[in-house]
């Protein structure tokens, strides 16, 4: 069986969940927000991050595995200028995704107390969103930058 075009299937596919899933969830979440309904909040802050740990989780697994084995087989060297740039682009994603999973978290607690309380959402959960808001800026972006070297793979030294 010939392993290169399933690697590259798998990593274009891992590169559609992580694009896709990234953007739906900071859909969900900031129309939910919109709503100011701390319990619509709750939900589908519980539904975003099964989908975070489902979907988003498991291609950021994938992702480096099949990237690696596709250069390996290819001959590209990992330190060819758009490889190595789509791989710091890589850990400044996971470098802002990480907290934002942590921070979905807090804000799904954050609206169910006030859900249950009968009270509006608290100051806390507005800074934390704020924060989750900005954070998905560079993340989203360095997706988007990664799948542009993924599929012009131009020729540049970052280095000089």
């Amino acid at each position: 069986m010939e392993w290169l075009p399933v690697l590259r299937w798998l990593h274009i596919i891992g590169a559609c969940v992580l694009l896709g899933t990234g953007a739906g969830i900071a859909f969900f979440m900031m129309m939910a927000h919109r709503s100011g309904d701390a319990r619509f909040i709750a939900q589908t802050a519980r539904i975003v991050i099964a989908a975070d740990f489902l979907f988003t989780a498991s291609a950021v697994v994938v992702q480096p595995i099949t990237g690696v084995l596709l250069a390996v087989m290819i001959g590209w060297r990992l330190t060819e200028g758009w490889l190595l740039a789509s791989i710091l682009l890589y850990l400044i994603t996971g470098a802002f995704w990480l907290p934002v999973v942590w921070i979905q978290q807090r804000l799904r607690a954050l609206a169910q107390v006030a859900a249950d309380r009968g009270e509006v959402l608290p100051a806390a959960y507005h800074k934390l969103y704020r924060v989750w808001f900005a954070f998905g800026f560079p993340a989203f972006i360095s997706v988007l930058g990664i799948v542009w070297l993924m599929t012009n793979r131009p020729v540049f030294n970052l280095w000089g």
